[in-house]
């Protein structure tokens, strides 16, 4: 999964990912990843608008956002 962030991070993407709170609770999220630590990453969360450090081993799916343009004939 450390593979995948640092990539997202290289490429400036934008991803949904699954994430698993210590309490258990799981949200969805779209994050920005900004840096990423040996156990943990710094990223924007849009959910909650402001930068969060989420742990690693908690993030069960790390999917990039694919934007489709779409014109106006």
């Amino acid at each position: 999964m450390r593979i995948n962030i640092l990539k997202v991070m290289e490429h400036n993407q934008i991803v949904e990912m699954i994430y698993m709170k210590e309490n258990g609770e799981i949200s969805k999220r779209k994050v920005k990843v900004l840096s990423v630590d040996d156990d943990t990453f710094k990223a924007y969360c849009f959910l909650r608008n402001t930068k969060r450090i989420f742990k690693i081993d908690n993030v069960l799916a790390f999917v990039p956002v694919i934007n489709k343009e779409r014109s106006v004939i």
